[in-house]
């Protein structure tokens, strides 16, 4: 490898001045032993710092993403602090993101109610199945007027956990959905008769309500999920989930309006792309809404709609979503749509999970190694595994927001990113906003540490958090981050790493 002083001098014998931070550079340079190739080029002989990059690249700093001392601000949260108390792998929660956010969409459906003098209420509901741990729900729900939205039996638990703490009531909406076994409508059942008077089972199918009406002794209310189209270029043309727009008017007359103790209070769609600006979202909103429109004026109970699928989270540094926007948008047309039916504007539900919960999360590795493949491909290995702790990240090629923590003014190249097990999957190669990853060199010096972030919805749920995972990779620790009435950062362990003796109980030793 060539001598810091050689490479100055070919670019003195050009005329050249060296600026301090370069020559700091050069001198760095004698402790990466892989770049030897890259110096004896010339278009390398100045090396771009890793913040140059990301600076040049994006509008940076974020609101999220700060620079402190050559090392990262998550919220202005120091990570390297937290690793050097808590070390790697590491899950880490940001709680006050998950009340910014509920309080931002809050905020912005009240004032577009109040611009186009909509005469309905909004409600939020969170979406449990995103994350359903207690601090997560704690946290959504000390907000006001915060409610939720279930998708199994299990759920239901849950909710009598909650109340028991106080941290709902009996008249917190429960927004029962999805597809219900048996232990899950007897869960449901047994809420109504318990006095949960806004418990409402989204109807899925059109047997379903005959279970309630035989085990359910109070008067009660009902929602219909609509079957929604699915987008045009996905596999099957209409979604697995809810009753077909034919069915639903002969089946509320049928089943629904003929019930002594059944009221229907609320349509429900779903929408899997979520909330977004396209002609698919809109003609499926506008479809749904005069679907509302036809079914109110047969049903006077019928008075909210819920619209399901929610708002896309940040997963880039070039994101961009106007959710200004999109809420007035919402709300105009729905307005629209009842005023030329001559009919009355519903009550607007949402039920957001991943925007709740998404942006709080964080996954932070150490690089533990590099390697040299085909003499072209340099693999930087974590301490972890995407296959258990990123699971999207393979198996949907979802893509997060990726920085390193610290080496910001060390030079850069072109990595790939492998995990921990045997899985030919187990890599990260790509970004939403480059298709490369580039990260900082490593040497002998200093570790270098890496972030993924918005990590916070699903990950856990369907990684196997705390069970049996591939090649019995364990799972990370599990830090909470918040602030206390001062602003103070805090942090708390919620879980320790995983340990063999955990996982030998599991399999049976």
């Amino acid at each position: 490898m060539p001598e810091a002083g050689e490479v100055e001098r070919t670019y003195l014998s050009d005329g050249k001045r060296l600026s301090l931070a370069l020559k700091s550079m050069l001198q760095r340079f004698r402790n990466y032993d892989n770049i030897a190739p890259l110096l004896s080029k010339p278009q390398y002989a100045e090396m771009k710092s890793y913040r140059e990059l990301i600076e040049q690249t994006f509008e940076f700093p974020q609101k999220e993403f700060k620079v402190r001392e050559h090392e990262l601000l998550f919220n202005d949260v120091p990570l390297m602090d937290i690793i050097k108390q808590y070390g790697t792998p590491l899950k880490l929660t940001y709680l006050p993101r998950i009340s910014e956010n509920v309080k931002f969409v809050q905020e912005t459906f009240i004032n577009a109610l109040e611009k186009f003098r909509y005469k309905g209420d909004y409600t939020y509901c969170y979406c449990t199945k995103s994350s359903h741990f207690s601090f997560v729900m704690e946290e959504a729900l000390k907000n006001k007027n915060v409610h939720m939205e279930t998708s199994s039996s299990f759920d239901i638990p849950i909710v009598r956990s909650l109340f028991n703490s106080g941290k709902i009531s009996k008249d917190t909406y429960i927004l029962c959905n999805g597809f219900k076994m048996p232990a899950y409508r007897q869960y449901i059942s047994e809420l109504l008769n318990d006095g949960f008077k806004n418990c409402v089972p989204i109807l899925d199918n059109l047997g379903e309500i005959d279970f309630y009406e035989e085990n359910v002794k109070t008067p009660y209310r009902v929602g219909i999920r609509v079957a929604a189209d699915e987008e045009p270029k996905f596999e099957f043309y209409t979604s697995r989930l809810g009753i077909r727009y034919n069915d639903i008017n002969a089946f509320y007359k049928d089943k629904i309006e003929k019930s002594d103790k059944a009221e229907l209070k609320m349509l429900h769609f779903f929408i899997n792309t979520g909330i977004k600006d396209t002609a698919y979202y809109w003609s499926e909103l506008s479809r749904f809404v005069f679907k509302y429109c036809e079914l109110k004026k047969i049903c006077p109970t019928l008075d909210s709609i819920d619209i399901g699928g929610g708002f896309p989270i940040k997963t880039s540094l070039t994101f961009h979503y106007d959710y200004k926007y999109m809420i007035e948008q919402i709300v105009e047309n729905i307005k629209w749509i009842c005023d030329k039916n001559n009919v009355p504007v519903p009550n607007i539900f949402t039920e957001f999970g991943s925007y709740t919960v998404g942006e709080s999360g964080a996954v932070l590795y150490s690089l533990i190694d590099q390697k040299l493949q085909n003499d072209k491909e340099l693999w930087y290995m974590i301490d972890g595994s995407f296959i258990t702790h990123l699971p999207d990240a393979w198996g949907m090629n979802q893509k997060y927001i990726l920085l390193a923590l610290n080496k910001w003014d060390d030079p850069y190249h072109k990595v790939n990113i492998g995990g921990l097990t045997c899985d030919s999957m187990d890599y990260y190669n790509s970004e939403a906003h480059t298709g490369e990853v580039f990260l900082p060199m490593i040497n002998d010096e200093e570790n270098l540490y890496v972030g993924f972030f918005h990590t916070g919805a699903y990950q856990e749920s369907l990684g196997g958090y705390g069970g049996i995972q591939h090649c019995l990779i364990p799972a990370p620790k599990h830090v909470l981050v918040d602030r206390n009435e001062n602003g103070e950062i805090t942090t708390s362990l919620f879980a320790n790493e995983q340990t063999s003796e955990s996982m030998l109980k599991i399999l049976g030793y």
